[in-house]
Parts: structure tokens; C-alpha cells; sequence
């Protein structure tokens, strides 16, 4: 079951956005400003869900995935890529670091927090 979620994006619209719809659908949300912020909040606390921005200062998203499988407590854990990018180059990288999928921006919250859901069903 999905109950707490980090959320890490360098849109301070984008976190806006994500911790409304999150929070509204009962979730406990933690936000970061970058790959490198995002890491340090995975480090000390467990999260049940990651999402997370594709390009972001000093820490990408897709390193970010890559640093959080390399992790033992973060092999299982649904990590999802909110992006621009449709191109499919950038959903294989994504594939091979580990995203568990991705959604294209702009985000509908609706859909997010659906996700969320059935991601949490999924990891019982």
C-alpha cells in the first residue's frame, strides 16, 4: 500500500500541483527541488512511491533512478517519471535505469492520483 510519497521536481508549479492532488487523496507527500534533494529525503526515509521530473539541476531524474535501484530499499519501489519528453529514446534510458513507467506532462492530478492507487494495489 502507497502511503507516503516523495515528489521531486524544479517547478515550484509542478510541487504545487502534485502535493495538492496527493495530499487531497489522503497521501503523505515530501517534495524536492532536484535529483540531488530527492536523494538525500530517499537516504532517510523510505518512500512508497517516487516521482519524479526527467531534467532537473544537479541530479537528472533518470540518475536519480539510477542511484535509488542501486539502493536495497528502493529495488521494489514504483518510481515514476513525470516528463516532456514523448521521444522514445528517453523511455528506454528510463526502462533501463528502472523507471517503473512515466506519465507526460502536463499532468492531469486526476490520473496521478489514480495511478497512485493502483500502483498501491499492485505492491500489496
Amino acid at each position: 500500500m502507497i502511503r507516503n510519497i516523495l515528489a521531486i521536481d524544479d517547478s515550484a508549479s509542478m510541487r504545487e500541483i502534485l502535493q495538492s492532488a496527493l495530499s487531497q487523496a489522503g497521501y503523505d507527500v515530501t517534495l524536492a527541488t532536484d535529483g540531488d534533494e530527492g536523494l538525500e529525503h530517499a537516504l532517510a526515509q523510505h518512500f512508497d512511491l517516487v516521482l519524479t521530473d526527467l531534467h532537473m539541476p544537479r541530479v537528472s531524474g533518470l540518475e536519480l533512478i539510477r542511484q535509488l535501484r542501486a539502493n536495497p530499499s528502493y529495488l521494489e519501489t514504483p518510481i515514476l517519471v513525470l516528463t516532456t519528453e514523448s521521444d522514445e529514446s528517453f523511455k528506454v534510458a528510463l526502462r533501463d535505469a528502472g523507471a517503473t513507467g512515466w506519465m507526460e506532462k502536463p499532468v492531469d492530478p486526476e490520473v496521478l492520483v489514480d495511478l497512485a492507487g493502483a500502483l498501491g494495489e499492485t505492491c500489496r
